[in-house]
């Protein structure tokens, strides 16, 4: 997106100007160079008392429920964004006003396969729930007389987000071309996470997917279950699911018999979920739970689910083992398996000792106490300043352990993370160590390699003939020349405005030695109109100039 696109999103570009302004990013939005003009129309005085993390967070809350939303998601990054940032952003609430019943209704009707009215014998005028991207309302379904909760998308989120998103990434890519200190976080290919993010939660029928999925594979139904959704009612705007009633977890009293049992049945299920079945819900905090009158856990809104491989668990296993150990080296060394990333062994060291700085200030590995999920969060945000990817599934599991220990303290103050996962951790050991089990890991390596080895002649027969016909090629990409292409370009420009500027002034000459009239002081108009027009245009290059060097 340039410059000249913000001119169709103007008021909202406006508006994310002057709350940027408002909460103390003015020297930011100066760093990317916005529109001439915007710094001088926006000067509200910011908000000092806020720290820079603090004013993110409300910037956020301030531009809508888009917003909230987009940092939800990037709540999820931990191997890009700094702790604090994260931790800050899990603070974010939708604060949106609820939309009537009549502007939900096209949704509704063109979400159904036939007429609210044919479906439901009920259906609650107010809804439930309100949230930035969907409302929740009670019904109860003609044939059968079920009582289901109907979630439904609110009219125009998509148009609203895809006009939020192009201003968003005009931003992201200046900043990243523009302020060198935020180009390792690498903005846009955020962005592009994000856009995909945001398109999966907005099709509500792989979220039915993903409840039907757990409850399919859940292996303690009597503890936890999910709604069981029906999929011949769900569309990608409206989500029919069963109805589910019961009590908030902060209902309980912290301590109490029925409240540690809850801390550790859903600290239990959520790690069988990542380490045992490697499907699991990434945002498990307590206003996704319900506990049912039966005793049950309820776990809602399966938007946003994590999904890990085999050799993924048995890695994340590892890597649990060695932080807990407190065994830098040996959190080092996975990391750079998992991340297949190259670094000298001076990058090896620095990484070795932030980690182990990071380690001791969260948790003591001596006791086993001390906040895991932090620690976590420390160690993704290290690998990430050492350009280690590592997927975003483990930084979905960040979350989802940061969730559980947080929620898990609230209902125990003496809830242990520890004793939560260890059940799980055994059952995938016992999986890994099992003789059968590794009998076919190699069985499967052994086929995959000889497959491999099938297929080498004909793939070497390819590159030679590719050689001897002329046709093979190598991709060159060149990196860091951003700076340079901005340069050319607005060289080009200014190049492109001088020419243009010649030739007024030759042309405007031209007519003042002609009677061309209308005349003004004794001259052609046209004549004085074009001396005007390219010194207005000289000027602004003069300006431009000037303004690009104080820089």
């Amino acid at each position: 997106m340039n410059p000249f696109d913000l001119i169709s999103n103007a008021g909202r570009a406006r508006e994310i100007a002057t709350v940027l302004i408002r909460n103390g990013f003015a020297d930011l939005l100066q760093r990317l160079e916005p529109p001439a003009g915007w710094m001088r129309r926006f000067v509200p005085a910011p908000e000092a008392h806020l720290n820079t993390w603090e004013r993110i967070r409300k910037v956020l809350e301030e531009l809508g429920p888009t917003f909230v939303k987009f940092g939800q998601i990037l709540s999820m990054r931990p191997d890009v964004l700094p702790e604090p940032l994260i931790l800050e952003l899990r603070k974010l609430q939708d604060r949106v006003a609820v939309q009537p019943r009549e502007a939900m209704e096209p949704v509704l009707r063109a979400g159904l396969p036939r007429p609210p009215e044919e479906i439901f014998s009920e259906f609650d005028e107010t809804p439930v729930a309100s949230a930035s991207l969907a409302q929740v309302y009670f019904a109860r379904l003609r044939d059968t007389g079920a009582a289901v909760a109907v979630k439904v998308q609110r009219p125009g989120i998509r148009a609203t987000i895809e006009a939020d998103f192009e201003i968003l990434e005009w931003f992201a890519h200046q900043a990243h071309r523009r302020v060198s200190e935020l180009r390792p976080y690498n903005l846009p290919g955020i962005m592009n996470e994000l856009r995909e993010g945001l398109e999966r939660e907005l099709d509500f029928r792989i979220e039915a997917r993903n409840a039907d999925f757990f409850n399919y594979q859940n292996p303690a139904p009597e503890e936890v279950f999910a709604p069981r959704p029906y999929e011949e009612l769900t569309s990608r705007t409206v989500l029919v699911m069963e109805r589910v009633t019961g009590r908030k977890l902060d209902s309980f009293e912290p301590g109490s018999e029925m409240a540690v049992s809850l801390a550790q049945t859903g600290a239990r299920s959520i790690f069988h979920q990542i380490l045992v079945s490697g499907f699991f819900h990434a945002d498990p905090h307590g206003g996704n739970i319900v506990v049912t009158d039966d005793g049950r856990l309820c776990f809602l809104d399966w938007g946003l689910v994590g999904q890990l491989t085999r050799r993924m668990r048995y890695t994340l296993v590892d890597l649990f083992g060695a932080f807990l150990q407190g065994d830098s080296g040996q959190v080092v060394r996975i990391a750079m398996d998992l991340g297949r990333a190259s670094h000298t062994s001076r990058d090896i060291r620095h990484m070795e000792r932030e980690i182990l700085f990071a380690l001791r200030e969260t948790l003591n590995p001596a006791t086993g106490k001390g906040q895991i999920g932090r620690a976590l969060l420390r160690l993704l945000h290290i690998f990430g300043s050492y350009d280690i990817e590592i997927g975003q599934d483990y930084a979905l599991v960040a979350k989802a352990v940061l969730s559980v220990e947080e929620v898990g303290t609230a209902l125990d103050p003496d809830f242990n993370l520890q004793s939560s996962f260890r059940p799980a951790v055994e059952a995938l050991l016992r999986e890994r160590r099992d003789p059968m089990e590794m009998w076919r890991a190699f069985r499967r390596s052994l086929v995959s390699g000889v497959a491999r080895l099938q297929d080498l002649p004909a793939e070497m027969h390819r590159v030679l003939r590719s050689f001897e016909e002329g046709t093979a090629t190598i991709n060159f990409q060149h990196r860091g020349l951003e700076d340079l292409d901005e340069a050319i370009n607005d060289a080009s420009n200014k190049i492109t405005v001088g020419v243009i500027i010649a030739a007024l002034i030759v042309g405007s000459s031209l007519i003042l030695t002609t009677d061309v009239r209308p005349h003004l002081f004794g001259f052609p108009l046209i004549g004085i109109l074009g001396y005007l027009l390219s010194g207005v245009l000289g000027l602004w290059v003069v300006f431009d100039i000037l303004r690009r060097r104080r820089r």
